[in-house]
């Protein structure tokens, strides 16, 4: 089957590509593994050289890069340029504090000197998504790079044309061949590239049905692996807050990237003493939304990705409404041409309904009731997922709370749910394990070496001189 590239506002047919061969794997396999021999003998200093050449370059080519984002993937114009950006400001995070993050880490002990080093695995896999297409691939490329490992990208069908132009890049930066690859494969053909002995480790971000696949297939193997997948991020409001900025923020963080976001928030949840006034003035916000053609720059929804995405939004709204849901905006794709789908609200969605615990993908927000702190966070915990969550107090000890008792991997106070290179990125439960991004993300791919230096036995030089004398007398000649 061919790899097609469909621009999602028109439906058109861009470029479609056969997907590679056994042989042809195996031979960008081989050569990564090839130049991870040579590319751990590069200094610091010029793979960083090599980083930053990589930042300066999309930022001469953001607005061509940010156009490709867009005419694939659908994401607003403006936003695709934010990505870019986002990218190089990566690039060049890795490139400035790799030094500091692989420093060797001195270990006090009695019976010697010790430290800790970190090596680079090898050939690291990286299964990525459509939704940041270049983001995603480049949060784990710029500390993969930098650390020494080498990369194998088998990114998601519907971009290939963002995958080649990835590794376009990489190879004018100046970093070697074979240090960063893209394979345009089918997703059937992960397994066989997880499973070649010259590939040490695979990172995934997607779906929770492929997170559970390569991990079964990793552990099998006794293969590193981390897995950064679905979420359902609560965002809670408090009454101490700024309602105005906490509606404004809930607006933006529902329908960033058209809604299409693993860490976008997906259930408000609200204090049953400013409930009714924030849905209100949140319903009034989506409703505000401008929807149409993602190239546009004053368009804030865009369509989503694949016509395969609209429908299933579809069937959750429908079956959100038969468990007793009330639609407050939206709830309908938008005819015509496109995979268009309208910003929605839902309220009182029983927790007793399956749908309660689904991941919507798509601009579709669903608003909860609660008493009083102890409820939002029984609400917000009662999800099999764990990616992050915002909560909006300006009350500390509220907020402290939060902070201890929230299930998830990252807490944003009075703030909406982001990715930094500063700062570790991932989550528990079914969102997965494992860290990107700072340091905790690029040591997930490193080998933590262990180095220990005996000390000296105490050395007594008449001892050892008495010795050699006696070893050193010859025998008595035998008589003849």
């Amino acid at each position: 089957m061919a790899i097609a590239s469909i621009n999602p506002a028109t439906g058109n047919s861009l470029r479609t590509f056969e997907p590679l061969g056994e042989e042809a794997i195996r031979g960008k396999i081989a050569l990564a593994a090839q130049s991870f021999k040579s590319y751990g003998d590069i200094s610091l200093e010029h793979r960083a050289l090599w980083m930053r050449r990589l930042a300066a370059i999309m930022e001469a080519e953001v607005e061509e890069l940010a156009a490709l984002i867009t005419t694939e993937m659908g994401k607003p114009l403006a936003t695709a340029r934010q990505e870019i950006q986002k990218c190089a400001s990566c690039c060049r995070y890795f490139a400035e504090n790799a030094s500091e993050m692989l420093a060797e880490e001195p270990i006090e002990i009695e019976s010697g000197d010790s430290y800790l080093r970190w090596d680079p695995l090898g050939v690291i896999l990286a299964v990525m998504p459509w939704n940041f297409p270049f983001w995603q691939v480049f949060r784990f490329l710029a500390p993969a790079l930098m650390a020494g490992n080498v990369g194998l990208l088998k990114h998601s069908s519907n971009v290939p044309q963002c995958a080649l132009a990835i590794e376009a890049l990489v190879r004018r930066a100046g970093f070697p061949r074979g240090t960063f690859q893209t394979l345009l494969i089918e997703s059937k053909q992960v397994e066989m590239v997880l499973a070649d002995e010259r590939v040490a480790a695979v990172t995934l971000t997607g779906s929770e049905p492929a997170g559970r696949a390569v991990a079964a297939q990793a552990g099998q193997l006794i293969k590193k692996s981390v897995l950064e997948l679905g979420g359902s991020d609560p965002f809670i409001v408090m009454p101490s807050t700024n309602l105005d900025q906490a509606v404004a923020t809930a607006v933006k963080a529902r329908t960033i990237n058209n809604g299409q976001s693993c860490i976008a928030a997906k259930r408000f949840i609200v204090h049953e003493e400013i409930y009714d006034e924030f849905e209100r003035r949140f319903v009034a916000g989506m409703e505000a939304l401008k929807i149409g053609d993602p190239m546009l720059e004053d368009t804030q929804i865009g369509p989503l990705a694949t016509p395969s995405l609209v429908d299933e939004l579809e069937k959750q709204v429908e079956a959100a409404v038969l468990a007793g849901g009330r639609i407050l905006t939206g709830g309908k794709r938008i005819t015509g041409v496109g995979n268009f789908f309208g910003p929605t609200v839902i309220a009182d969605v029983p927790r007793s309904a399956s749908v309660y615990r689904d991941e919507f993908f798509g601009p579709v927000a669903m608003l909860f009731r609660a008493k009083d702190v102890s409820e939002a966070i029984e609400i917000a915990n009662d999800t099999p997922f764990g990616l992050a969550a915002s909560v909006w107090t300006r009350d500390y000890l509220e907020q402290q709370h939060f902070v201890r008792t929230l299930e998830c991997g990252g807490v944003f106070l009075n703030a909406m749910v982001s990715s930094d290179p500063r700062l570790p990125f991932g989550g528990i439960k079914r969102s997965g394990y494992g860290r990107e991004l700072a340091a905790m993300g690029m040591k997930e791919f490193l080998n933590a070496k262990t180095v220990m230096i005996a000390k000296p036995e105490p050395f007594d030089r008449s001892e050892f001189s008495r010795a050699l004398d006696e070893a050193l007398i010859l025998p008595p000649p035998t008589r003849q």
